[in-house]
Protein backbone atom coordinates (compact mmCIF):
# COMPACT_ATOMS: atom_id res chain seq x y z
CA UNK A 1 0.00 0.00 0.00
CA UNK A 2 1.25 3.01 -1.47
CA UNK A 3 1.85 5.79 2.00
CA UNK A 4 0.65 9.48 1.07
CA UNK A 5 1.79 12.65 2.15
CA UNK A 6 -1.02 13.12 4.13
CA UNK A 7 0.76 10.58 6.57
CA UNK A 8 3.90 11.61 6.99
CA UNK A 9 3.64 12.69 10.86
CA UNK A 10 5.84 15.17 11.99
CA UNK A 11 7.81 17.05 9.67
CA UNK A 12 9.27 20.47 11.23
CA UNK A 13 12.86 21.04 10.77
CA UNK A 14 12.94 17.70 8.76
CA UNK A 15 14.09 17.69 4.50
CA UNK A 16 11.99 16.23 1.97
CA UNK A 17 13.18 15.74 -1.18
CA UNK A 18 10.30 16.31 -3.44
CA UNK A 19 10.86 15.29 -7.22
CA UNK A 20 8.79 16.89 -9.54
CA UNK A 21 8.45 17.63 -13.38
CA UNK A 22 8.59 21.04 -14.39
CA UNK A 23 9.53 20.07 -18.27
CA UNK A 24 7.40 22.71 -19.19
CA UNK A 25 7.47 24.45 -22.32
CA UNK A 26 9.43 27.99 -22.19
CA UNK A 27 9.61 30.63 -24.65
CA UNK A 28 12.14 33.36 -24.25
CA UNK A 29 10.84 34.42 -20.37
CA UNK A 30 7.61 33.55 -21.09
CA UNK A 31 6.23 30.40 -19.56
CA UNK A 32 4.07 28.96 -22.20
CA UNK A 33 1.93 26.71 -19.70
CA UNK A 34 2.56 26.64 -15.98
CA UNK A 35 0.04 23.31 -15.67
CA UNK A 36 2.49 21.13 -14.42
CA UNK A 37 4.29 23.89 -12.38
CA UNK A 38 0.70 24.23 -10.41
CA UNK A 39 -0.19 20.61 -10.02
CA UNK A 40 2.26 19.64 -7.13
CA UNK A 41 1.91 22.90 -5.65
CA UNK A 42 -0.65 21.34 -3.21
CA UNK A 43 1.79 19.36 -1.55
CA UNK A 44 4.60 21.69 -1.56
CA UNK A 45 2.57 24.11 0.46
CA UNK A 46 1.40 21.36 3.07
CA UNK A 47 4.86 20.32 3.03
CA UNK A 48 6.03 23.98 3.60
CA UNK A 49 3.30 24.52 6.44
CA UNK A 50 4.24 21.86 8.70
CA UNK A 51 7.65 23.29 8.57
CA UNK A 52 9.74 21.64 6.29
CA UNK A 53 12.74 22.07 4.62
CA UNK A 54 12.03 20.74 1.02
CA UNK A 55 14.42 19.81 -1.95
CA UNK A 56 13.03 20.40 -5.60
CA UNK A 57 14.24 18.21 -8.52
CA UNK A 58 13.51 18.28 -12.25
CA UNK A 59 14.56 17.91 -15.26
CA UNK A 60 14.09 20.42 -18.14
CA UNK A 61 14.43 19.66 -21.99
CA UNK A 62 17.01 19.75 -23.36
CA UNK A 63 18.98 17.38 -21.60
CA UNK A 64 21.93 19.73 -20.90
CA UNK A 65 20.09 23.34 -20.57
CA UNK A 66 19.71 24.57 -17.22
CA UNK A 67 17.01 24.62 -14.68
CA UNK A 68 17.62 28.33 -13.96
CA UNK A 69 14.99 29.73 -15.40
CA UNK A 70 12.13 27.16 -13.88
CA UNK A 71 13.77 28.54 -10.64
CA UNK A 72 13.02 31.93 -11.19
CA UNK A 73 9.47 30.63 -12.11
CA UNK A 74 8.89 29.28 -8.96
CA UNK A 75 9.80 32.31 -7.29
CA UNK A 76 6.71 33.85 -8.44
CA UNK A 77 5.00 31.26 -5.77
CA UNK A 78 7.72 30.88 -2.82
CA UNK A 79 11.41 31.78 -1.78
CA UNK A 80 13.48 29.48 -3.39
CA UNK A 81 17.12 29.24 -3.66
CA UNK A 82 18.99 27.39 -6.67
CA UNK A 83 21.67 24.38 -6.26
CA UNK A 84 23.94 23.80 -8.93
CA UNK A 85 26.30 22.10 -7.66
CA UNK A 86 25.15 19.09 -5.75
CA UNK A 87 27.09 15.70 -7.15
CA UNK A 88 29.25 14.62 -6.39
CA UNK A 89 29.80 17.40 -3.76
CA UNK A 90 27.49 17.77 -1.35
CA UNK A 91 26.02 21.39 -0.53
CA UNK A 92 25.49 23.05 2.76
CA UNK A 93 21.98 22.44 3.25
CA UNK A 94 22.24 23.47 6.52
CA UNK A 95 23.66 26.97 5.62
CA UNK A 96 21.28 27.15 2.49
CA UNK A 97 17.83 26.17 4.98
CA UNK A 98 19.15 28.91 7.25
CA UNK A 99 17.70 31.55 4.25
CA UNK A 100 15.14 29.90 2.79
CA UNK A 101 12.87 27.25 3.19
CA UNK A 102 13.11 25.67 -0.70
CA UNK A 103 16.23 24.76 -2.60
CA UNK A 104 15.59 23.81 -6.56
CA UNK A 105 18.30 21.86 -7.82
CA UNK A 106 19.66 21.74 -11.43
CA UNK A 107 19.06 20.15 -14.54
CA UNK A 108 18.88 16.04 -13.04
CA UNK A 109 19.89 14.85 -16.49
CA UNK A 110 22.44 16.59 -16.98
CA UNK A 111 24.27 14.25 -14.64
CA UNK A 112 24.03 10.69 -16.95
CA UNK A 113 23.66 9.00 -13.48
CA UNK A 114 20.13 10.05 -14.04
CA UNK A 115 19.08 8.14 -16.86
CA UNK A 116 21.27 5.60 -15.93
CA UNK A 117 19.81 4.85 -12.82
CA UNK A 118 22.92 4.88 -11.24
CA UNK A 119 22.59 3.60 -7.61
CA UNK A 120 25.78 5.58 -6.10
CA UNK A 121 23.96 8.72 -7.29
CA UNK A 122 20.60 7.73 -6.03
CA UNK A 123 22.22 7.25 -2.59
CA UNK A 124 23.84 10.58 -3.05
CA UNK A 125 20.70 12.38 -3.16
CA UNK A 126 18.94 10.21 -1.12
CA UNK A 127 21.39 11.38 1.36
CA UNK A 128 20.30 14.76 1.66
CA UNK A 129 16.81 14.38 3.29
CA UNK A 130 14.99 12.50 5.63
CA UNK A 131 12.02 11.57 3.28
CA UNK A 132 11.22 11.48 -0.96
CA UNK A 133 8.18 12.21 -1.96
CA UNK A 134 7.08 11.89 -5.87
CA UNK A 135 4.87 14.84 -7.54
CA UNK A 136 6.29 13.86 -11.21
CA UNK A 137 3.64 11.19 -11.99
CA UNK A 138 4.85 12.81 -15.89
CA UNK A 139 8.07 10.80 -15.94
CA UNK A 140 6.88 8.40 -13.01
CA UNK A 141 7.49 5.44 -15.88
CA UNK A 142 10.98 6.06 -16.32
CA UNK A 143 13.40 3.84 -14.72
CA UNK A 144 15.65 6.84 -13.16
CA UNK A 145 17.54 7.18 -10.26
CA UNK A 146 15.58 10.29 -8.96
CA UNK A 147 12.63 8.12 -9.61
CA UNK A 148 13.19 4.75 -8.39
CA UNK A 149 16.32 4.81 -6.69
CA UNK A 150 16.19 7.36 -4.31
CA UNK A 151 13.22 5.50 -2.54
CA UNK A 152 15.19 2.90 -2.05
CA UNK A 153 17.31 4.45 0.72
CA UNK A 154 14.29 6.87 2.38
CA UNK A 155 11.39 6.41 3.62
CA UNK A 156 9.08 7.36 0.40
CA UNK A 157 5.20 8.83 0.03
CA UNK A 158 3.12 9.93 -2.70
CA UNK A 159 2.48 13.23 -3.39
CA UNK A 160 -1.25 14.54 -3.68
CA UNK A 161 -1.38 15.23 -6.76
CA UNK A 162 0.39 11.38 -7.95
CA UNK A 163 -2.86 10.16 -5.83
CA UNK A 164 -5.18 11.96 -7.99
CA UNK A 165 -3.41 10.84 -11.20
CA UNK A 166 -3.64 7.11 -10.41
CA UNK A 167 -7.26 7.67 -8.37
CA UNK A 168 -8.78 9.22 -11.70
CA UNK A 169 -7.05 7.28 -14.60
CA UNK A 170 -8.15 3.90 -12.82
CA UNK A 171 -11.94 4.85 -13.11
CA UNK A 172 -10.85 3.70 -16.23
CA UNK A 173 -10.24 0.29 -15.15
CA UNK A 174 -14.21 -0.04 -14.68
CA UNK A 175 -15.68 2.52 -16.04
CA UNK A 176 -19.20 3.87 -16.02
CA UNK A 177 -20.83 2.61 -19.66
CA UNK A 178 -21.06 3.45 -22.56
CA UNK A 179 -17.09 4.55 -22.76
CA UNK A 180 -15.66 5.41 -25.48
CA UNK A 181 -11.71 5.49 -25.66
CA UNK A 182 -9.67 8.18 -28.28
CA UNK A 183 -6.30 7.68 -29.53
CA UNK A 184 -4.40 9.52 -30.80
CA UNK A 185 -0.69 10.49 -31.61
CA UNK A 186 1.93 7.87 -33.50
CA UNK A 187 4.24 4.44 -33.04
CA UNK A 188 1.17 1.89 -33.39
CA UNK A 189 4.24 -0.65 -32.12
CA UNK A 190 4.02 0.91 -29.06
CA UNK A 191 0.22 1.30 -28.41
CA UNK A 192 -0.68 -2.06 -29.04
CA UNK A 193 -1.26 -3.79 -25.72
CA UNK A 194 -3.00 -0.65 -24.71
CA UNK A 195 -5.24 -1.07 -27.86
CA UNK A 196 -5.73 -4.68 -27.12
CA UNK A 197 -6.91 -3.76 -23.53
CA UNK A 198 -9.42 -0.93 -24.27
CA UNK A 199 -10.85 -2.96 -27.56
CA UNK A 200 -12.23 -5.40 -24.52
CA UNK A 201 -12.84 -2.91 -21.69
CA UNK A 202 -14.61 -0.14 -24.09
CA UNK A 203 -17.93 0.06 -26.04
CA UNK A 204 -16.20 2.06 -28.86
CA UNK A 205 -12.61 2.66 -29.56
CA UNK A 206 -12.07 5.99 -32.37
CA UNK A 207 -8.17 5.57 -33.46
CA UNK A 208 -7.04 9.17 -34.80
CA UNK A 209 -3.27 10.66 -36.28
CA UNK A 210 -0.45 8.76 -37.74
CA UNK A 211 -1.89 5.16 -35.66
CA UNK A 212 -4.94 5.52 -38.08
CA UNK A 213 -2.71 5.34 -40.85
CA UNK A 214 -1.70 2.03 -40.20
CA UNK A 215 -5.59 0.51 -39.43
CA UNK A 216 -6.76 2.73 -42.72
CA UNK A 217 -3.77 1.06 -45.00
CA UNK A 218 -4.57 -2.55 -42.81
CA UNK A 219 -8.67 -2.13 -44.54
CA UNK A 220 -6.77 -1.71 -47.81
CA UNK A 221 -6.91 2.61 -48.21
CA UNK A 222 -4.72 3.56 -50.15
CA UNK A 223 -2.55 5.93 -47.49
CA UNK A 224 0.25 7.89 -49.71
CA UNK A 225 3.25 8.95 -48.68
CA UNK A 226 1.52 9.38 -45.22
CA UNK A 227 3.64 7.76 -41.76
CA UNK A 228 2.99 4.54 -41.49
CA UNK A 229 4.07 1.83 -38.91
CA UNK A 230 6.71 -0.71 -39.60
CA UNK A 231 5.62 -3.38 -36.68
CA UNK A 232 4.94 -6.98 -38.24
CA UNK A 233 2.14 -7.41 -36.37
CA UNK A 234 -1.35 -8.35 -38.32
CA UNK A 235 -2.68 -4.98 -37.23
CA UNK A 236 -6.13 -6.11 -39.15
CA UNK A 237 -7.10 -8.51 -35.93
CA UNK A 238 -7.61 -4.50 -34.41
CA UNK A 239 -10.20 -4.06 -37.00
CA UNK A 240 -13.30 -4.90 -34.73
CA UNK A 241 -17.17 -3.64 -34.52
CA UNK A 242 -16.20 -1.31 -31.89
CA UNK A 243 -13.19 0.19 -33.71
CA UNK A 244 -14.02 4.02 -35.22
CA UNK A 245 -11.39 5.21 -38.03
CA UNK A 246 -11.99 9.04 -39.63
CA UNK A 247 -13.89 9.03 -42.38
CA UNK A 248 -12.31 11.97 -44.45
CA UNK A 249 -9.03 13.88 -43.85
CA UNK A 250 -6.65 16.51 -44.13
CA UNK A 251 -4.11 15.65 -46.77
CA UNK A 252 -1.43 17.71 -47.71
CA UNK A 253 0.62 17.52 -50.95
CA UNK A 254 3.41 19.83 -51.19
CA UNK A 255 2.26 23.51 -50.47
CA UNK A 256 -1.27 22.88 -50.87
CA UNK A 257 -3.41 21.55 -47.71
CA UNK A 258 -7.16 20.09 -48.82
CA UNK A 259 -9.67 18.29 -47.06
CA UNK A 260 -10.38 14.91 -49.25
CA UNK A 261 -12.36 11.77 -48.63
CA UNK A 262 -10.62 8.94 -47.32
CA UNK A 263 -10.71 6.96 -50.58
CA UNK A 264 -9.50 9.59 -52.79
CA UNK A 265 -5.88 10.03 -50.59
CA UNK A 266 -3.42 9.05 -54.21
CA UNK A 267 0.00 8.64 -54.07
CA UNK A 268 2.09 11.48 -53.23
CA UNK A 269 -0.56 13.06 -50.61
CA UNK A 270 0.33 12.44 -46.98
CA UNK A 271 -2.24 12.80 -43.96
CA UNK A 272 -1.65 15.31 -41.50
CA UNK A 273 -5.26 15.71 -39.81
CA UNK A 274 -8.40 14.05 -39.12
CA UNK A 275 -11.02 16.13 -41.26
CA UNK A 276 -15.08 17.64 -40.11
CA UNK A 277 -17.13 14.89 -40.75
CA UNK A 278 -14.87 12.31 -38.57
CA UNK A 279 -15.14 14.86 -35.87
CA UNK A 280 -19.01 15.45 -36.41
CA UNK A 281 -18.91 11.52 -36.17
CA UNK A 282 -16.88 11.48 -33.16
CA UNK A 283 -19.30 14.27 -31.65
CA UNK A 284 -22.46 12.04 -31.39
CA UNK A 285 -19.91 8.93 -30.02
CA UNK A 286 -18.95 11.88 -27.12
CA UNK A 287 -22.85 12.68 -26.35
CA UNK A 288 -23.81 9.29 -26.49
CA UNK A 289 -21.47 8.07 -23.49
CA UNK A 290 -21.07 8.45 -19.42
CA UNK A 291 -17.69 8.16 -19.83
CA UNK A 292 -14.78 9.64 -22.17
CA UNK A 293 -10.66 8.74 -21.98
CA UNK A 294 -8.73 10.40 -24.83
CA UNK A 295 -4.92 10.46 -25.25
CA UNK A 296 -2.66 11.94 -27.81
CA UNK A 297 -3.79 14.16 -30.71
CA UNK A 298 -5.51 13.66 -33.92
CA UNK A 299 -3.32 15.26 -36.54
CA UNK A 300 0.11 16.00 -37.13
CA UNK A 301 0.10 18.81 -34.00
CA UNK A 302 3.74 20.04 -33.80
CA UNK A 303 3.58 20.78 -37.90
CA UNK A 304 0.60 23.35 -36.84
CA UNK A 305 -2.38 20.69 -38.17
CA UNK A 306 -4.44 20.85 -35.01
CA UNK A 307 -7.81 21.58 -36.02
CA UNK A 308 -8.89 18.54 -35.50
CA UNK A 309 -7.90 18.04 -32.19
CA UNK A 310 -8.76 21.69 -31.01
CA UNK A 311 -12.58 20.77 -32.51
CA UNK A 312 -12.60 17.44 -30.29
CA UNK A 313 -10.94 19.15 -27.10
CA UNK A 314 -14.52 21.48 -27.45
CA UNK A 315 -16.95 18.93 -28.00
CA UNK A 316 -15.62 16.84 -25.04
CA UNK A 317 -15.28 20.04 -23.16
CA UNK A 318 -19.35 20.37 -23.07
CA UNK A 319 -20.15 16.80 -22.72
CA UNK A 320 -21.55 16.15 -18.97
CA UNK A 321 -19.88 12.52 -18.85
CA UNK A 322 -17.09 11.85 -17.05
CA UNK A 323 -13.78 13.00 -18.90
CA UNK A 324 -10.12 12.45 -18.88
CA UNK A 325 -7.62 13.02 -20.80
CA UNK A 326 -4.11 13.55 -21.17
CA UNK A 327 -1.04 13.58 -23.25
CA UNK A 328 1.48 16.74 -24.10
CA UNK A 329 -0.68 18.12 -27.53
CA UNK A 330 -3.82 16.56 -26.30
CA UNK A 331 -3.59 19.07 -22.79
CA UNK A 332 -1.43 21.87 -25.12
CA UNK A 333 -4.37 22.07 -26.85
CA UNK A 334 -7.04 22.05 -23.86
CA UNK A 335 -4.57 24.60 -22.04
CA UNK A 336 -4.60 27.09 -25.39
CA UNK A 337 -8.18 26.93 -25.59
CA UNK A 338 -8.82 27.77 -21.69
CA UNK A 339 -10.73 24.76 -21.19
CA UNK A 340 -9.05 22.74 -18.35
CA UNK A 341 -11.63 23.37 -16.13
CA UNK A 342 -14.26 21.80 -18.51
CA UNK A 343 -12.79 18.15 -17.97
CA UNK A 344 -13.30 15.65 -15.05
CA UNK A 345 -9.27 15.43 -15.13
CA UNK A 346 -6.56 16.52 -17.06
CA UNK A 347 -3.32 13.95 -16.52
CA UNK A 348 0.12 15.87 -16.86
CA UNK A 349 1.24 12.33 -18.22
CA UNK A 350 1.71 11.66 -22.07
CA UNK A 351 4.11 8.04 -22.43
CA UNK A 352 3.44 7.92 -18.31
CA UNK A 353 -0.80 8.01 -18.89
CA UNK A 354 -0.69 5.44 -21.76
CA UNK A 355 1.83 3.50 -19.32
CA UNK A 356 -0.72 3.25 -16.15
CA UNK A 357 -3.18 2.84 -18.46
CA UNK A 358 -1.52 -0.65 -20.20
CA UNK A 359 -0.25 -1.77 -16.67
CA UNK A 360 -1.85 -0.48 -14.39
CA UNK A 361 1.03 0.48 -12.26
CA UNK A 362 4.43 1.99 -13.34
CA UNK A 363 8.24 1.76 -12.12
CA UNK A 364 8.15 5.01 -9.79
CA UNK A 365 4.89 3.67 -7.87
CA UNK A 366 6.11 0.18 -7.52
CA UNK A 367 9.37 2.08 -6.03
CA UNK A 368 6.92 3.70 -3.09
CA UNK A 369 5.34 0.37 -2.50
CA UNK A 370 9.48 -1.17 -1.90
CA UNK A 371 9.29 -2.73 -4.97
Amino acid sequence: MIKSVRDIGDVRGKVIFVRVDFNVPITGDNLADDFRIKRPLETINLLRERGANLILSSHPDPEDSSARPLCEILETFFSVTFVEDYYPNTPDFKDLFAKTQVVFLENLRKHKEEKENDDNFAKHLASFADYYVNEAFAVTHREHASIIGVPKYIPAFSGLSLEKEMTNLSQAFNPPKPFLFILGGAKFETKIPLLKKFLNLADKVFVGGALANDLLKAKGVDVGHSLVSTTNIDIREFLSGKLILPVDVVAKNGDVTSVKEIDQVRDGDVIVDVGPKSISNLQKEVNDSKFVLWNGPLGNYELGFKQGTDDLAKCIAESPATTIVGGGDTVASISELKLNEKFTFVSTGGGAMLDFLANETLPGIEALNGK
